[in-house]
């Protein structure tokens, strides 16, 4: 990779680790449905001057509420309900692990030996996060959060089948299918007023925050990764993608005084070193058709 490709990417993933950080902060403000519709609004406004790329609507509506509705707005109800912002930032990036092993099932891609090592590791470290769970934040807060990572994986999946779109338009548009149906959830269990209110009374802190989502984190960092991943073989960029529970942790621990105990940064460590594994093996092979 040229060496500004790769300054590139490393911005993306600080970026990225940054988001988890702003998200927590908005959060305080916004109620998590408010917070997840203004990042997509935010990002949807180039529609105003995009057509929409050459996807069928259902599986624009489909990649969307996967890769975006369902990844975000879980990850902001499980923040709300005490998930650590560090521990989040693990979680999320466990996607890689989710997404092997759907692609196995649906497409036949068998993982290679390598990959099934590094399964097995990033699954041991997941069971070792789980015997932390009911101390700080509740069961039902970590089967929230649990819900990005595999949304976040279907979502790679389908995307696949958008191949050849422009990437920037193809974003755009998949953040105005997510922030539509968020639009109509936030009135409905909001309530017209009180969304106003949030709004008309945010903070130039909350403002910031949104801006940044939407804008820097969602709209930028999206598309400038996507730029990467044409340019370049996924095996050379994805891997920039581990430096996000770093500085999503980093960060938070800096901000939020967040400590880990032993037991569950072994755990966020032990994630992200069978991470590591899948994304640095090679491909797998496609199963073998059957007459």
């Amino acid at each position: 990779m040229k060496p500004a490709d790769v300054g590139i990417a490393v911005m993306v993933a600080v970026i990225w680790g940054l988001a988890f950080v702003a998200s927590r902060i908005a959060l305080d403000e916004f109620s998590p449905e408010l917070m997840t519709t203004l990042r997509f609004a935010i990002a949807a406004l180039p529609c105003l001057f995009l057509r929409k790329p050459g996807v069928s609507w259902p599986l624009l509506i489909a990649i969307s509420a996967t890769l975006f509705l369902g990844q975000f707005l879980a990850q902001a109800f499980a923040i709300v309900h005490g998930v650590p912002v560090g521990l989040s930032s693990v979680i999320v990036q466990s996607q890689a692990l989710f997404t092997i092993a759907f692609a196995a099932v649906a497409f036949g891609e068998i993982p290679t030996r390598t990959q099934a090592i590094g399964i097995a590791i990033a699954a041991l470290g997941l069971l070792m996060i789980c015997g932390t769970v009911g101390y700080d934040f509740s069961v039902a807060a970590f089967a929230i959060i649990m819900i990005c990572p595999i949304s976040f994986a279907i979502g790679n999946l389908l995307l696949r089948q958008a191949n050849g779109a422009p990437m920037f338009d193809l974003f755009a548009w998949l953040c105005l299918s997510a922030a539509v149906p968020l639009t109509v959830l936030t009135l409905i269990t909001n309530g017209p007023q009180p969304t106003w209110h949030a709004l008309t009374h945010m903070s130039l802190t909350g403002l910031v925050c949104i801006l940044c989502l939407g804008g820097i984190s969602t709209s930028i960092a999206y598309w400038l990764w996507g730029r990467l991943l044409r340019d370049y073989p996924a095996a050379q960029v994805v891997p920039f993608a581990l430096l996000v529970p770093f500085v999503g942790s980093a960060a938070s621990s800096i901000v939020f005084g967040e400590a880990f105990g032993r037991l569950r940064l072994a755990g966020m460590v032990t994630v992200i070193a069978g991470i590591a594994v899948m994304l640095l093996s090679k491909r797998p092979k496609a199963m073998p058709k059957v007459a």
